[in-house]
Order: C-alpha cells, then sequence, then structure tokens
C-alpha cells in the first residue's frame, strides 16, 4: 500500500496559557499544552483511577494563532486536529528528540468547545 495518512485528533483541556513567539521571518507560532484523561475502575481494588498524558501543540496558522490569543486560557476545552511530527534538537552535548502535534495553514483546525 503506497499510500498513508499522518492526522491526530486531540479533545482535551488547554494545561497552561499558550506562549506565542515571533520567528525571525515574523511568523507567528503557538506552543501549547493539552491534557487528555483517560478514566478507569480497578478490578482488584474497586478504585476509580485516572491517567492524564499531555500533549505539546505547536499551532503555525495565522488565523488559528490569532483565535488562540483571543479566546484560550488555561482550562479551555479545544478539540485540535493536526499531523505528529518529530523533530531533533542538540542540548547539552546530546542529540535530543521532541514529537508534537503540528498544526499548519490550511492542514489542520482547532475548535474551541463550550465549557
Amino acid at each position: 500500500m503506497s499510500k498513508s495518512i499522518n492526522r491526530v485528533q486531540l479533545l482535551g483541556n488547554i494545561g497552561r496559557d499558550a506562549e506565542i513567539k515571533t520567528t525571525n521571518s515574523g511568523i507567528r507560532v503557538a506552543t501549547l499544552s493539552v491534557a487528555t484523561s483517560e478514566s478507569w475502575k480497578d478490578k482488584q481494588s474497586g478504585e476509580w483511577k485516572e491517567r492524564t498524558e499531555w500533549h505539546r501543540v505547536v499551532v503555525w496558522s495565522p488565523a488559528l494563532v490569532k483565535r488562540i490569543e483571543d479566546q484560550i486560557t488555561k482550562g479551555t476545552p479545544v478539540l485540535i486536529e493536526g499531523k505528529l511530527e518529530t523533530r531533533s534538537y542538540e542540548a547539552e552535548g546530546q542529540k535530543r528528540y521532541v514529537t508534537e502535534i503540528v498544526v499548519r495553514p490550511y492542514a489542520g483546525d482547532l475548535i474551541v468547545l463550550n465549557r
């Protein structure tokens, strides 16, 4: 099979206020921390347990960066669609890798949900 799909959808809550930076070429980029949680009842103890996963989301779409600035704060529920991307960087003399959900112009979306 020669076709493939790289698409991620997250339904979760913003963990902290967005960090918005401007690149050297003048492009504004927003970085978000999104929490997704799942809960279940432990079969042995009967207690409810919960696990939270944290996801790094990088938004390159100018319209969505503006929406993030205007509407999103810590705790805001969101639906995000983007691509999974891994990049590398050097830190303390070691090559490190980070995997992010990336939302590029015309290739993803961010929807603010009602609380």
